[in-house]
């Protein structure tokens, strides 16, 4: 159990240090404004909505008030009229109606309660989203700058992983420099020697006459040599 739980703390550590070299903070500040805009813009809505709710109540309210006002009328000219029991009538209605009205007088106060706690809400939520933006900005900028002088120390130092791998292609290169010199020195030698034969030398040439050949060419050069010399001393145009 304890290896267990020892490798299972490796891998985290592993997965995190992944996670850490490959996450760019900047990107994850405008996720999170990004975020609270869009919770905003819901509070918002919600708001809308419940305006809306009361607006309704508050239209079937008049509706309501308008026909209490008919009832009372009626009322009134039922009375002028000598019918008592039809004006009786006619405040029933009217009074089951300022029940109603009642009713709907609350709930559009408790409606206006949580309108205004809504608001109260969207303008905090408003005042805090200014305050990140104006934070995360800042710490972007820090991060950019930061980020630049790294790289510029990295690459004064030699510590960038680019300026390791061209250090590593010119020592690379140098070595299998020094390498083919070596190799053709040591093929130089070895033919001088006669040890490695020359592959355009004539087939079964003995060693002995090719120097031979090789003292007779050079004493024919410097014949010639000793010719033309003697033919410019001489002022022979030809």
């Amino acid at each position: 159990m304890g290896l267990m739980s020892r490798m299972s703390t490796i891998f985290k550590s592993k997965v995190s240090a992944a996670l850490d070299a490959a996450e760019d903070p900047r990107q994850t500040l405008d996720y999170s404004y990004e975020r609270q805009m869009e919770m905003l813009q819901q509070v918002k809505r919600s708001l809308a909505d419940a305006v809306t709710a009361r607006k309704q109540i508050e239209l079937q309210k008049v509706r309501l008030q308008a026909d209490m006002d008919k009832y009372q009328s009626e009322a009134e000219a039922a009375l002028k009229a000598g019918r008592e029991d039809l004006a009786r009538q006619a405040l029933e209605r009217k009074s089951a109606l300022s029940t109603q009205a009642g009713g709907l007088d609350a709930q559009i106060a408790e409606l206006k309660s949580q309108e205004d706690k809504m608001e109260e809400n969207a303008r905090r939520l408003e005042t805090k989203i200014a305050a990140f933006r104006a934070q995360k900005e800042v710490i972007k900028a820090q991060y950019t700058t930061a980020q630049a002088q790294v790289k510029m120390g990295e690459a004064s130092t030699g510590l960038s992983e680019e300026l390791a791998d061209v250090g590593l292609s010119v020592q690379r290169a140098q070595d299998k420099t020094e390498r083919m010199r070596a190799r053709a020195q040591a093929i130089d030698e070895l033919t001088d020697k006669g040890v490695l034969e020359d592959a355009l030398a004539t087939p079964g040439e003995d060693p002995v006459e090719k120097e031979l050949r090789k003292t007779q060419q050079a004493s024919e050069v410097e014949d010639d040599l000793q010719a033309l010399k003697a033919k410019i001393a001489a002022g022979d145009p030809k």
